[in-house]
């Protein structure tokens, strides 16, 4: 999964302007450093085939794959810092989330090299992304090798009744197709345990944004009576494919390979197999408790709390029992709401004096 650590970090920078905490007023975004290229104004100049052999971590199929797709790469790398808020959002109480050390370059920072259940699922909440930015992308008309769903035409049935395919289905077999020979090139060319981990972790992440397509339809008829309908297939909000791997990460099943070196077996008897849909990982994971680059834990110094929470957000959990520091802070939230017509709400700026709780550091 380096190609996704580098290969992000090269896109967010070259085809975004760097942005910083609270730029456009929404939550903080993972700090993101400069790659050493220009950004994607002068990539008519650089050309295809120079910016895909300056994306560090790539074998021979992915940068021949990105020089015949550089829209498709583009599509890839604006998508990549919305998945990896999904994974932070996912994570935002637990003492891994989804960042690792600040001096690495890279869009998830330095990725651990044991095969814990947190790369899991770094590596399906990354195909999954793949998948549904393309999916997205072809829709829209963004790219040229693909557009709407051809086979979604003629009629066909719910359970609703009969309808007729129209409009613009997410072409999501083709992202399927796509992500696959892309994302999972490296790790066919390995074939040892931790790439079967691998190339596991990217199917379920794959099928976890087909779990969610649904069908949305417009009604036709007198009065709305629905007589005749046009229907499409759609991708539901990426949330849900986060939901979902969030519940697989808790459920993730700890594997060994089979004799045969061709799939896995439970770790633990007393434990099921893995099916297709769960994650599987291959080692402990560490405690996070601590900064520790050979394991890419970030540590929890610093960190928000809660003092009342006895979760996995709680100072005591959080923190590791080191404890934690308090401060008093001012914040500013919109009050005394008043809606007058029409059609404007005015509120006051209220100003609140709030507790707030950061973990401390190791002594």
């Amino acid at each position: 999964m380096k190609w996704v650590a580098r290969f992000g970090s090269f896109f967010i920078s070259f085809f975004s302007p760097l942005r910083g905490p609270g730029d456009d007023g929404g939550p903080t975004r993972l700090p993101l450093r400069p790659f050493l290229l220009p950004p994607c104004r002068y990539m008519g100049t650089l050309g295809s085939q120079v910016m895909c052999d300056n994306i560090p971590g790539l074998v021979n199929k992915q940068r021949q794959l990105c020089r015949q797709h550089p829209k498709v790469m583009q599509a890839i790398g604006g998508g990549m810092k919305d998945w990896i808020f999904e994974c932070q959002h996912q994570f935002r109480s637990h003492r891994w989330n989804c960042n690792t050390t600040a001096r690495d370059y890279s869009l998830f920072g330095r990725l651990p090299l044991r095969g814990s259940r947190e790369v899991a699922f770094l590596y399906a909440i990354s195909s999954a992304g793949v998948v549904y930015t393309l999916a997205r992308a072809c829709s829209q008309g963004e790219l040229d090798s693909c557009s709407c769903d051809p086979t979604k035409k003629g009629s066909s049935w719910d359970e609703k009744g009969s309808f007729d395919w129209g409009g613009c289905s997410d072409h999501v077999e083709h992202a399927v197709r796509f992500s696959q020979t892309f994302v999972d090139a490296k790790d066919r060319k390995e074939r040892d345990a931790r790439a079967l981990m691998n190339l596991h972790n990217n199917r379920a992440g794959r099928k976890a944004v087909k779990r969610f397509m649904t069908l949305e339809c417009k009604c036709h008829g007198v009065s709305g009576s629905c007589s005749v309908r046009t229907c499409w297939l759609a991708l539901a909000d990426f949330r849900l494919t986060g939901d979902h791997l969030r519940r697989r990460y808790n459920s993730a099943v700890q594997v060994t390979v089979n004799q045969y070196g061709s799939g896995f077996t439970a770790a633990h008897t007393q434990f099921r197999h893995a099916s297709k849909n769960d994650l599987v990982y291959l080692e402990d994971s560490p405690d996070y408790c601590i900064r520790d680059q050979e394991s890419g834990s970030a540590g929890t110094a610093g960190r928000l709390c809660d003092r009342t929470s006895r979760g996995m957000d709680g100072c005591e959990v959080m923190c590791c029992g080191r404890g934690h520091d308090t401060a008093r802070v001012s914040r500013t939230t919109k009050c005394e709401c008043k809606f007058h017509w029409c059609c404007a709400v005015h509120c006051r700026d209220c100003h609140q004096q709030v507790d707030v709780h950061t973990c401390k550091s190791q002594t």
